[in-house]
Parts: structure tokens; sequence; C-alpha cells
């Protein structure tokens, strides 16, 4: 009888929700102590920090009545549902359908979305508006989308695994207008991320290509499998995704064969294990585990733990912290410098970013007389905490960057 390798099972226990929550308090208990080596915690400002985001969240929805925070939000522009539009205007078969195409759009969308530089701007021939960060980045990913440019069949709403691996970066920096005066930070990395996504679905016919030639939108028929009796943790998602799309992230940390995705080293996470100093965060793939819940739910699949899943740990709701006062700079020459997203600060930082959204969290409900289900995490960040650290960050500083300088390359934040 074999027997699995140690290492393996102990890479397996960090793709999911639950080891980046385990690890980011565990990081905020040791911070609490005065033990890490980058940042100071005053959590004496936290009431402060939920009156901002109680605030953020009433002015931008009233009743609060929040939608989550999902890659659909910034397809929704000036009151206009620019995927709606788009999808009324086709002839489905089925739910099924849609929700593959859906998870198309949203699986390129997101894996595009790392922090675009403050320079970067997409204008739309829509509204005739320059829009940059996520929102411009989401109506680029739309029109190339909606233009045919991810698909071996230009007509049709979808994304082909093989135009995917063909990829280029001049074809992905037209689609994004990027110009030597409208540089887009990170494109090379994004194009390759890309090419890497369409390489792996094509070698996954089984996952990605059940009902239909291999396509990321496959995913969805793989979790609609899992769903028992239409129901689907939300957790699970972000477990398929971390098993099954894993492999494409470049250039970062493995263990007994498992590629390890968002995941980090710092000196203060200790275990007995394998995993010893090893930080799981999977940023990007739980952003993607939000935006696929609401095309599961459209085809009639409820997802169920929403809060299973974390806070992202991204550069405005960490902002939210340092601008607020919560977590300081131990050395105050480290806020003018830039650090590489594998540095022990900047991994300190999101890790700590985890922790502490999840304390706003409870004090936001608190406060609305509100629990989980209600207001899950997913609408506070909405609301919500990434909101506020934007809001922020731009009353701070004239280019609305956060107050971490990090060195991106196109794949984590």
């Amino acid at each position: 009888m074999s027997s699995v390798n140690p290492e393996t099972s102990a890479a397996l226990s960090l793709l999911n929700a639950s080891a980046v929550r385990e690890r980011a308090h565990r990081m905020l208990a040791i911070g609490l102590e005065d033990r890490l080596p980058s940042f100071r915690i005053d959590l004496g400002r936290m009431d402060d920090v939920v009156e901002l985001v109680l605030e953020t969240t009433r002015a931008a929805y009233p009743s609060f009545d929040v939608p989550f925070h999902s890659r659909w939000r910034h397809f929704f522009t000036y009151g206009i549902d620019r995927w709606a539009d788009v999808a009324s205007c086709f002839d489905w078969p089925d739910r099924a359908a849609l929700a593959r195409a859906e998870f198309d759009l949203a699986i390129v969308s997101v894996f595009l979305d790392a922090g675009a530089g403050p320079s970067w701007r997409y204008r739309d021939a829509k509204t005739r508006l320059t829009i940059g960060r996520s929102e411009g980045l989401g109506l680029a990913s739309l029109g190339m989308f909606t233009g045919g440019a991810f698909s071996t069949a230009p007509h049709e709403l979808r994304a082909d695994a093989d135009k995917l691996a063909a990829l280029d970066v001049v074809e992905l920096a037209r689609g994004m207008q990027v110009r030597d005066d409208n540089p887009l930070v990170g494109l090379d990395g994004r194009a390759d991320l890309l090419r890497r996504l369409g390489k792996l679905v094509a070698s996954k016919p089984d996952i990605f290509g059940s009902h239909d030639t291999p396509r990321p939108g496959g995913l969805y028929d793989r979790l609609a499998t899992l769903a028992d009796g239409r129901k689907l943790p939300a957790p699970t998602i972000l477990a398929e995704l971390l098993q099954q799309l894993g492999p494409i992230w470049p250039s970062r940390l493995t263990l007994g064969g498992v590629a390890l995705g968002d995941c980090w080293r710092h000196p203060a996470m200790t275990t007995a294990d394998a995993t010893s100093g090893l930080v799981p965060l999977h940023k990007l793939s739980q952003w993607l585990a939000y935006s696929l819940i609401e095309p599961l739910q459209r085809s009639g699949i409820s997802v169920t733990d929403i809060d299973g899943l974390t806070g992202l740990a991204e550069y405005r709701n960490g902002g939210l912290f340092v601008d607020t006062g919560v977590l300081a700079f131990r050395d105050a020459g480290a806020a003018q410098q830039e650090h590489e997203v594998s540095s022990p600060l900047v991994v300190e930082w999101r890790a700590l970013t985890v922790a502490l959204l999840d304390r706003v969290a409870d004090g936001l409900r608190h406060r609305l007389g509100r629990d989980a289900t209600s207001m899950p995490l997913a609408k506070i960040l909405e609301g919500g905490t990434w909101a506020a650290g934007r809001r922020l960050a731009r009353e701070r500083r004239p280019d609305a960057s956060p107050p971490v300088k990090v060195i991106s390359d196109g794949t984590v934040f």
C-alpha cells in the first residue's frame, strides 16, 4: 500500500480558507505580543476603523442592502449593468450555458485584475470616460471578452483554452489600451498568467471540458457536481480553484510537488511540520471565489458558508489599517522604501489585514445588530473596508497609492 508523501499532505493543508484564517490570526496574536519584526499593532484605534467603515457603507448603501464584493461590481458603471446588457442579447440554451460564459469572464477578468498602477487609464467607448485601477481593468477585460479576444469563435461569448494559451502580449496591450504614455504595471506577467491558464485548462479536459471543448467556464460543471442538493459551501469553491488552478502561478513556492500559489515565508510563523514558516493568503483566488458566487446562484445553486472565506489580503484593505494607525511601521523609514511581495514586511502586513478584517466585521455587525448570515464578510468588504481604504488613500496621497510601497509583477495584488 502506497503512503502519501507527508510533505504533499502538509502542502494540501494550506490550500483552503481555514488555513489562511488560522495563520492570519496567529500572526495577529504574535503581533499583539509585540514580537513581529515589521509592524506594531494598536487595537485601541479599531473603534475608529469600524466607525469609518460604517460611515462609508451608509453613504453608498443607505439601507445597508450591500451586494457582494466581487468582479461583477466593476461591470456596473453609472447605473448600467454592462454584462447584463450584453448577455441579454444572446439566446442561451439553459442556465448552465450562461453560467459557463460568466465563469469564463470572471476567471479571465480576475486574473487580469492585479493592481494597474497609478498612471494607467482605460477609455470606455460607451461612456467616453477614462477610468483607472480595478474599475478600468474590469471594463477593459469585459471589452476584450465581448469582442472575442479570448475565444476561438469570436461571435460567441466565451473564452477558450487554446486561444488563451496563445495570447500575445501585444494583443493584450491593445485590448488594455497600453501605450508609452499609458503604462500598465505587470503587463508581461498578466499575459503570461493567461497563457498558463489556457495551457492548464487544455491539459485537464476532464475538469474543464466535460460539456464542451476545454474552457475556464467548464469549472462550472465541476462545481455543480459537488453541490449536494444544489447547495455548495463557498470554501469548496476556493479549494477547487486552488487545487485545479494552482500550477498557473509563476515563480512561487512548492512543497511535496504541490504549487502553493499565493503563499509566502515569514520567520514568525513556526510550526512543527513541513509548513513551518509558510503563510497562505490566496488573495486573487479568494477574489475569484467571491466572484463565482453570483453566477452559481443565478444558475440555481445555493452557495452556503460564505463567511468561510476570508477577507482579501490586498492593498486597499491593508492600507485601511496603516492609514488609521492600527498598524504602524516599526521602522519609519520602511514607509518610504519599496518592498517585494515576498518580503517579510509585506507578508506580515497582508496576514494582519486578514485577521483585522474579521475584527472589523465583528464590530460592524455588533453596531448594526446583524449576524454573519445577513451581513457576511463579502458585503462588509464591498461596503466597506475596501472603499474606506481607497477613500483614505485618496485623501492622504495625490496618486491614491497605498501606504506600503509594493513592487508588483501583475499577479498578486
